[in-house]
């Protein structure tokens, strides 16, 4: 077996390998003098047969297996001949026909192409400046939440007889849809509760229900948004026939204790006390979360090194191939962002290479502290999964336990989440408080935010 190293750049490595047919042909022979004894021949007493017989009989089946251990084994040799730290496992491309080599006729050639892993040096965490918004929970937010609760639990009563529906008030209708004068999927639904005012349908439709009365029907003519998911409704216009059923009036809300009450607590103080820790916990997490991404963006800046390209392709295709399908889904094209497909594939291999490098450094970081993921840690988060299909939870169980690539994907942000808290309790934090519409903005949008503030 020859080796021979054919291209170096940066972390990019081929070989060639050429297997000799001869030394194909002694290792068939000793595949065969090996199976040999086991051979029960008609004409032949057992493990007599001549390997020449064996050769013609089954010379050309068990070659294929030969010339893939062959691969495999040059592969191998290659990666550890030349102590390389790989990136992604080597792939390989054959060179020439192979039914001539199995057919003993040609020597196995092929290449061996290997990404390696880039070296790089940690810059130190504990010089990192990040920002952690935060906000504190104030009594107008518990009230609010309060008002929010008693709105989903308000009760309402039948308007009298010959009242018109205003908006605000609760119906009760059956609908059929019709765009040119054909039904369409999914525009038919009876006994449909509808709040008027709620913008629960399509803009336009409620509000022509307003002044309608139970027992009432009325067409109603609508025209479905220029970028309504279901593309081939889009920018249509639509007839609705709808009978109105029932009309009912909203009862006043009244925040009490028979409130808590119906929300399964003994008073309003109490009410009050575990919506503030709620509300807490949810401000917690979306501090965390900006300072995640602060996190994040300050290890990008501080880090610069080659990539793997293969692993860079490799996260883009996965991007790209979601921005296709949302494209696809909504019935656009790169021109309806604004951009051409060079620039948005650009924007989106930007982004590939920034998970790379911040996955490489994350791991590192990880590595050199001896950060590690527990199996408890995976079987919780498993069960907190399964906890969002109820009636469905030891499929759930069952699902991960066969599937390691799942098991990796549940493993892979927690691990991240365990350096960037590791990160976090070694950078320089600084506490900058923020309203709540600020706090629960995106993190882009709440940077942009703060800097036109200053």
């Amino acid at each position: 077996m020859q080796i021979t190293e054919t291209v170096s750049e940066g972390l990019r490595r081929e070989f060639k390998v050429v297997v000799g047919a001869e030394d194909l042909d002694k290792r068939l022979i000793v595949k065969l003098e090996e199976i040999k004894p086991r051979l029960s021949l008609k004409g032949f007493r057992p493990g007599k047969a001549p390997v020449s017989f064996l050769k013609k009989q089954f010379g050309k089946s068990m070659m294929g297996e030969i010339v893939e251990a062959a691969v495999t084994e040059g592969s191998q040799k290659a990666v550890k001949d030349n102590a390389l730290k790989v990136a992604f496992p080597p792939r390989v491309e054959p060179v020439g026909d192979v039914q001539q080599v199995i057919d003993g006729k040609a020597d196995l050639e092929f290449r061996v192409l290997v990404d390696l892993m880039p070296d790089f040096d940690l810059a130190d965490v504990s010089k990192l400046e990040v920002e952690r918004l935060v906000a504190d929970v104030g009594d107008a937010d518990i009230d609010d939440s309060i008002h929010r609760l008693a709105e989903q639990a308000r009760t309402y009563s039948p308007r009298g007889e010959g009242e018109a529906a205003q908006s605000g008030d609760a119906t009760l209708i059956d609908f059929v849809g019709r765009v040119d004068g054909e039904e369409f999927k999914g525009g038919k639904a009876d006994n449909f509760n509808l709040l008027l005012g709620s913008g629960q349908l399509i803009p336009g439709f409620e509000d022509q229900l307003v002044g309608a009365k139970a027992g009432e029907s009325r067409d109603v003519k609508v025209t479905f948004p220029a970028d309504y998911p279901e593309a081939p409704l889009a920018g249509k216009e639509a007839l609705f026939a709808v009978t109105v059923k029932e009309v009912k009036v909203p009862d006043p809300i009244v925040i009490d204790d028979e409130l808590a009450k119906k929300l399964g607590l003994d008073s309003l103080g109490t009410l009050k006390e575990r919506l503030r820790d709620q509300l807490k916990r949810e401000y917690a997490s979306a501090s965390r979360l900006h300072m995640k991404r602060r996190i994040l963006d300050a290890l990008d800046k501080v880090h610069s090194f080659s990539l793997p390209p293969t692993m860079v392709e490799g996260e883009f295709n996965g991007i790209w191939q979601q921005v296709e399908a949302e494209l696809k889904r909504e019935g656009k094209t790169a021109a309806d962002e604004g951009k051409s497909e060079e620039e948005l594939k650009k924007e989106y291999h930007d982004i590939a290479e920034r998970r790379v490098r911040l996955g490489l450094v994350l791991a590192r970081i990880g590595e050199q502290n001896g950060l590690t993921i527990g199996n408890e840690e995976v079987q919780r988060a498993i069960a907190a999964r399964a906890r969002q299909f109820p009636g469905q939870e030891q499929q759930v169980f069952d699902y991960y336990a066969r599937n390691a690539q799942a098991q990796a994907e549940i493993r892979a942000p927690l691990f991240e989440d365990k350096v960037v808290d590791f990160i976090a309790e070694l950078a320089q934090v600084k506490d900058v408080k923020v309203d709540r519409e600020t706090l629960f903005l995106d993190p882009d949008e709440a940077a942009e935010k703060l800097k036109k503030a200053e």
